[in-house]
């Protein structure tokens, strides 16, 4: 299989697992009840919900335009809409983008929501000023591909911020998923790359640090920020992966705040083909 093949194969089950989870009467209302009251929340990152208020990881977007990778039901456009910017988000799952239409009609919005993969988006060079992904294309695609079509969408200059998992919980997660993160490390640090995700049917991606650090400039971004996140004492998730009290002592997750350089160049890959 080729790599465009092992591509598409990719985007295919990642499609249809999202569409899955709409797929069902019941699980469509769990999916629209949980995309409702984020709409309505106030801006916040990650699983513990820590506000932007508190973390302050967003540029001032009045005015800006924005595009969001694996909007999924498009809250967080949502959100940067209220607060003056004008957003488009784009998602694989076009049964996701119909919620998302749904929840925007309900709340007033009209911004563009496009069927599509976040690592060929159907806009043309320099047209943002901010990409945001929170656990879109950041966790669904490859950063290999992904980042690099993040700095062709924006301008010199312009932001990008994305959420995913710390590669400290990767590093603590069972392979297969059977159990929530523990104290011990059970993957291989390097080598990090596409890593199967059994109990959802795809791939999820991560690297190590110094390798996200090197797939930033690489792609012509700067580094601005990275922000751990701690879960507070007491916080509690839905999601069967990771519990509080470990994201209390450890960073389950981490956004990574970069701007594109304003020489517009990026850094030679190396030699070493992906």
């Amino acid at each position: 299989m080729t790599a465009a093949d092992r591509a598409d194969d990719r985007l295919a089950r990642t499609q249809a697992f999202w569409d899955s989870l709409t797929g069902e009467e019941g699980e469509f209302a769990r999916q629209a009840e949980y995309g409702r009251a984020m709409w309505v929340a106030e801006p916040n990152w990650g699983d513990w919900s820590i506000p932007e208020s508190e973390l302050r990881l967003l540029p001032d977007v009045t005015g800006m335009d924005t595009v969001e990778l694996g909007c999924g039901t498009a809250y967080f456009s949502g959100w940067l809409a209220r607060a003056g910017a004008r957003p488009v988000g784009v998602d694989a799952s076009e049964r996701q983008l119909a919620l998302a239409r749904r929840l925007q009609a309900e709340h007033g919005f009209d911004f563009p929501l496009v069927h599509a993969d976040a690592e060929d988006v159907p806009y043309p060079d320099g047209r943002f000023d901010l990409v945001l992904s929170e656990y879109g294309a950041s966790s669904w695609c490859d950063p290999y591909r992904w980042l690099p079509e993040a700095a062709r969408l924006l301008r010199p200059g312009g932001w990008l911020l994305f959420l995913v998992v710390s590669p400290i919980l990767t590093l603590c997660s069972f392979p297969d998923g059977s159990a929530e993160a523990g104290d011990r490390l059970v993957r291989p640090y390097f080598g990090m790359h596409e890593i199967e995700t059994p109990a959802f049917g795809t791939s999820e991606f991560q690297l190590p640090y110094g390798q996200w650090v090197r797939a930033l400039r690489q792609a012509g971004f700067t580094l601005e920020r990275l922000e751990e996140l701690q879960a507070p004492e007491g916080a509690t998730t839905p999601w069967p992966f990771v519990n509080g009290a470990w994201a209390h002592r450890w960073p389950s997750e981490c956004v990574w705040v970069a701007r594109k350089r304003t020489d517009c160049s990026a850094e030679r890959a190396p030699h070493r083909a992906r």
